[in-house]
């Protein structure tokens, strides 16, 4: 046999996926004619396909050494160093194939892909074009140009690239699941879910889609819908710890937290190290009170993942609940936190080219997850409602999965609403930026799906936090936080912030309810206390308490009303401790999430006396009770997070409810259960009380936050 006919036996071999043959053959040919660059060649590729990638890398890179202008020698030659994770030298060798057939599709694709591999994006898009422009059907190019674009949060021209892919490929699961995904960080839920359901249709035992679909669905509040989707998932391919995760939060959308700390656990025994999980366990255990296992949770998982910053911030907001608040320690906690997400970012922070005309129409933006059917849109309103728009143009920043009536009502109050939705913290930067932002306003802090880091950027010469977040939020980049001199009296928190206090005058708060149930007449029998505050806040000291009050009022009664109190293992938690104090199960109300906020506000018609929490004071509960009529008993601690309810009860003018000790607490709630004819006075008056006071009087609290804004303004444009 003649050298070519071995070789073109080898070749067939190889052609036919007989490749033990044809390495065989090649083998005997360079044996020979060790100078054979075909075989050589065709050995290297040979190697590459069987896995042997530092073999295939010396032998094509003996070819190139022969023959430097072999373009498919290039481009094996980078696929195979790709294989071993040189990337370098693989966009090297891809970009060399290039040069030397600039018309080769693949290897513009394959660079993208290396590109996109090592974190080049820009690049990785441009090469994909460049593959798509030499090949209008390349459905693999559109496809991971859409990943690579969703990625770095363009999202609408990921959708676009997506719908080519399925234009070019209807049957796609891939390309379905990854639109959908980019529709629903667009916000845009019912395409989403739609795209989902199209690969479940393709592929009904797909785990992924109906995953995907859940997070669709329960971003839509759907829940039921979406644990449905969830169990689904699970029950295709039950070893995937997210989808746990990802179930236990739906769990704890609806009050079913017990069977959300089973999900959670569930996806640490298949993944011990996902730090999501410990962080959603944290958050859980914390809607129990179980404060210090939520703790030690939220340290879990920014120990597996430091830079995990919703964890940290999670720990941060946990830190104010536990009783016997350490103020210093917390403030330095905030400080770390700080220090490790946002101190990074400091080095993109632009000079501003705002006009510094201290009297101009200034452009304030409010930046908030919130904006919807919640208590910092209920707070803001009134705000917004009542801004003067000759001299402040007003934009909201909202990252609103799905809209609501609140949400509109909001919207109408603006002069420019932006969606942040699928963008990254430096492009909603970018967005404040091309704005021309003033004064840049946070309402969330570091409460749940906070933009705190858009403010690490400094994209607004003036930036302040509010109303969203009991404390300072620790950035070195927040220049002012709004409070008043009740909630942080002067020359006693400021050591606790890391912005500038700014105090408004008389008060830091304006209540405007969303419902006004008539008020019902007190029903006749024993005193009722009660308490609606979110349950972390109910301590165990808290509940020892309220024990010593109900003993000291015969026959008394507790009514507590919160989403931690849907889980029976914290009722029955709540009956052992106060069973320890001969507190019966009979005197005792507790009651678990409920739907509709009339029916809400309706149930402090079955109280006489709320009791507010401490160190962490309610702010929207102690409103509501005065409203109904219901009078409510704090007690002062010596941070803004235990003087909330001072600042509420001193502006609708009841002072003489506030006690400066625990023991001062019981007597006053005592002595005003004993008194009758004074809690019927109150019972009649509250709501007329209210209406009066600074807390309603909504132009006045309008004018009072442009003052401050004025004076941070001017400050900021003095030389």
């Amino acid at each position: 046999m003649t050298i070519q006919q071995a070789f073109d036996l080898a070749f067939q071999h190889h052609q036919a996926g007989r490749l033990r043959e044809a390495e065989q053959l090649y083998r005997q040919i360079l044996a020979q004619h060790p100078a054979h660059i075909d075989a050589l060649y065709l050995l290297g590729v040979l190697a590459h396909q069987v896995g042997r990638h530092d073999a295939a890398v010396d032998l094509i890179q003996r070819v190139i050494a022969i023959r430097p202008n072999w373009p498919e020698a290039c481009f094996h030659l980078g696929d195979a160093l790709n294989h071993l994770g040189r990337a370098d030298q693989a966009i090297a060798a891809y970009r060399q194939t290039i040069a030397l057939k600039p018309d080769c599709a693949e290897a513009h694709y394959n660079l993208g892909n290396v590109l996109n591999a090592t974190g080049r994006g820009d690049e990785a898009i441009s090469a994909y074009r460049q593959a798509i422009a030499l090949k209008p059907s390349y459905f693999e190019a559109y496809n991971n140009l859409g990943s690579v674009l969703q990625a770095s949060g363009r999202l609408d021209e990921a959708i676009a690239a997506y719908q080519q892919t399925l234009s070019l490929r209807p049957n796609s699961l891939e390309a379905y699941n990854n639109l959908g995904n980019s529709l629903r960080s667009k916000g845009l839920l019912d395409q989403a879910m739609a795209a989902f359901r199209q690969a479940i249709a393709l592929k009904p035992n797909c785990a992924e889609a109906y995953n995907n679909l859940g997070n669709a669905l329960k971003d839509q509040g759907q829940i039921d819908p979406a644990i449905a989707a969830y169990r689904q998932a699970i029950a295709i391919k039950p070893t995937v710890a997210e989808y746990h995760t990802n179930l236990g939060v739906a769990l704890r959308a609806i009050g079913q937290s017990d069977q959300a700390i089973a999900a959670y656990r569930q996806a640490l025994a298949i993944k011990p190290a996902l730090a999501e999980a410990y962080n959603n366990l944290g958050v859980v255990l914390k809607d129990q009170g179980q404060l210090d296992q939520a703790i030690a949770a939220f340290h879990q998982a920014i120990t597996l993942q430091p830079n995990y910053s919703e964890a940290h911030s999670n720990l941060l907001f946990t830190l104010h609940y536990p009783a016997g608040e350490d103020a210093q320690a917390i403030v330095d906690e905030h400080r770390r936190w700080n220090q490790q997400h946002a101190a990074p970012l400091r080095p993109l922070i632009r000079p501003h080219l705002n006009d510094r005309n201290p009297d101009r129409r200034l452009r304030i933006g409010y930046v908030s997850p919130d904006l919807h059917d919640h208590v910092v849109g209920w707070y803001l309103l009134p705000l917004l409602a009542n801004h003067d728009h000759r001299n402040f143009e007003i934009f909201a920043y909202a990252q609103v999965p799905a809209p609501d009536a609140m949400t509109q009502r909001l919207r109408e109050h603006t002069d420019g609403w932006r969606s942040l939705l699928g963008l990254s913290n430096a492009q909603a930067a970018d967005l404040i930026r091309q704005d021309h932002i003033d004064i840049l306003v946070d309402l969330a802090g570091h409460t749940t799906q906070n933009r705190l880091l858009v403010f690490a950027h400094k994209p607004a010469p003036v930036q302040v936090t509010y109303l969203g977040y009991p404390n300072t939020t620790g950035l070195a980049t927040m220049d002012y936080r709004l409070s008043d001199a009740y909630a942080d009296p002067p020359g006693q928190t400021e050591a606790y912030h890391c912005e500038h206090l700014l105090r408004l005058s008389p008060c830091a708060w304006c209540f405007a309810p969303t419902a006004s149930p008539p008020l019902a007449a007190r029903p006749p029998g024993p005193i009722t206390f009660g308490c609606f505050n979110n349950f972390p806040k109910v301590t165990e000291p808290m509940l020892k308490r309220w024990g010593h009050i109900l003993l000291a009022v015969p026959a008394s009664r507790l009514l507590l009303k919160s989403a931690g109190l849907g889980s029976a293992s914290v009722r029955l938690r709540v009956q052992q401790l106060l069973g320890e104090l001969g507190i019966g199960p009979e005197r005792l109300e507790l009651r678990g999430r409920e739907p509709g906020y009339a029916g809400h506000l309706a149930l402090y018609g079955r109280m006489d006396i709320a009791l507010d929490t401490f160190p962490y004071h309610g702010t929207t509960t102690t409103c509501e009770a005065l409203w109904m009529g219901v009078p409510v008993v704090s007690l002062a601690g010596l941070s803004h997070v235990a003087r909330v309810g001072v600042s509420l009860l001193h502006n609708v003018g009841l002072p003489e409810l506030v006690a400066n000790t625990p023991a001062e607490y019981v007597r006053l709630a005592v002595d005003l259960a004993n008194d009758l004819p004074r809690l019927q006075r109150l019972h009649s008056t509250l709501r007329p009380r209210l209406q009066a006071s600074p807390l309603m009087d909504a132009p006045r609290f309008a004018r009072n936050v442009e003052a401050a804004y004025r004076q941070m303004w001017w400050k900021y444009c003095a030389p």
